[in-house]
């Protein structure tokens, strides 16, 4: 697997390159990182949206398609997402490799220059981002916001991270919310653009065979002809709870979802953050873990029961989807496998088959470019970037005391429950 190459462009903006020669296409990434505030969440978001539909060279999404599919059918994309407190907004290009294009085509710099030109070069006008063009992406993104809504287990993690990170930033959905979408305008869409450019850190990544030198020089041209005052970054770590916090909703629903949300005391980059991962991933990360083998397979008590780290932030999340009279009960028995965790309940066979699952899907990673693409973007607030083979040795290296270490450091902060009634019942 090959090692990344990180180089710097100017304060707070890197080239990353990782060269592979199994993919007959390359991926080109920017993504842009800002603090995660409300008054810009939902502006930041639908900005991104709209700067990938259209550009002052390619002025309408016709015009820009065109384009692409000159560049032997390439893909161009945006996204947005939160990394702790902080909101990522991710601008991305694929296309085939330059080793497969005819005559000599350099479709690496193609590429990066028409990505240089939806970021730097938006369609604008009067100091107005286009009007049409946010009005669509608008509709689609509150499109979006709405079937996250419908999706009651999407629903519920959020509303429990909501609860659970009231006074802090993390609290903000990574599009911030609906009424703040609703509102924002298309100047609202060109100043935020601008602070963009002038305050974010930015993050290149390059994933191909060809030689990255020529996708760099684009960059690095285009990214030092702008000023800039780049803002601090930091994301708030709450190590320990000392209350628990509980919510409920009732809704029409068959069945109810119960998530517990606790502080691990360890966030990225701490030493432990490995082990943590290992012992969440032992307790409901797989389907050889205790949750899934004892709370929903033994005990029948949940349709589903897992855990998830936000390493970021410290936060280990349990969701499960039960009966509403097996809310309680379902409850006390996941508290019950934490505990056995805790007075050293492991088997070497629990641990081994946690590690084999992780390693495994480290290593899955680098099977696509999307998957490299995301394996190194997720890294980017971490002491160091890893390749794939480098986290399966620290997998391998957590001991079964580093696992009951860390989950003798939970407590718990929040439980969160969105009851299901039926129609009778609300009324």
């Amino acid at each position: 697997m090959s090692k990344l190459i990180r180089k710097q462009i100017a304060e707070n903006i890197a080239f990353n390159a990782v060269k592979e020669s199994r993919f007959k296409t390359m991926r080109i990434s920017v993504t842009a990182y800002l603090p995660l505030l409300e008054e810009t969440a939902s502006v930041n978001a639908l900005m991104a949206l709209v700067m990938t539909r259209s550009c002052e060279k390619y002025p309408d999404f016709t015009e820009l398609s065109k384009k692409l599919s000159y560049l032997y059918g390439a893909s161009l994309s945006s996204g947005f997402s939160k990394i702790g407190d902080i909101q990522s907004l991710t601008f991305s290009i694929s296309g085939i490799d330059d080793r497969y294009a005819l005559d000599d085509d350099v479709i690496s710099k193609e590429l990066s220059n028409l990505l240089c030109e939806v970021i730097f070069n938006p369609l604008v006008k009067d100091n107005t981002f286009d009007a049409v063009e946010c009005e669509q992406e608008r509709r689609q993104l509150i499109d979006m916001i709405d079937s996250e809504f419908n999706e009651k287990r999407i629903y519920a993690r959020n509303s429990a991270l909501e609860l659970m990170c009231k006074d802090e930033a993390f609290g903000i959905k990574r599009y911030g919310d609906k009424d703040s979408v609703s509102k924002a305008d298309a100047k609202d869409l060109y100043v935020a653009w601008q602070n963009m450019l002038k305050n974010a850190r930015f993050e290149i990544l390059y994933i191909g065979d060809s030689d990255y030198s020529t996708a760099f020089e684009v960059f690095d041209k285009r990214f030092n002809e702008i000023s800039r005052t780049p803002l601090e970054l930091k994301t708030d770590v709450l190590r320990k709870a000392d209350d628990v916090k509980h919510g409920n909703e009732d809704m029409e629903l068959s069945q109810s979802k119960m998530i517990l949300g606790f502080r691990t005391a360890v966030a990225a980059p701490d030493e432990d953050t490995m082990a943590t991962r290992v012992m969440c991933a032992l307790l409901g990360g797989t389907a050889h873990s205790k949750l899934f083998c004892n709370v929903r397979e033994k005990l029948s008590l949940c349709y589903y029961c897992s855990s998830s780290y936000i390493r970021q932030k410290g936060i280990m999340l349990i969701e499960s989807g039960v009966e509403k009279e097996n809310i309680e009960k379902a409850k006390e028995a996941i508290l019950g496998e934490i505990k056995a965790m805790q007075n050293g309940d492991i088997t070497d066979e629990e641990l081994i088959a946690t590690k084999m699952s992780m390693s495994n899907a480290f290593v899955s990673s680098y099977d696509t470019v999307g998957g490299i693409n995301g394996h190194y973007l997720s890294q980017m607030f971490d002491s160091e970037l890893l390749t794939p083979q480098e986290c399966v040795e620290r997998v391998n290296a957590v001991t079964k005391e580093d696992v009951i270490r860390c989950a003798n450091m939970l407590t718990l902060d929040t439980v969160y429950t969105l009851t299901g009634v039926s129609n009778e019942e609300e009324g």
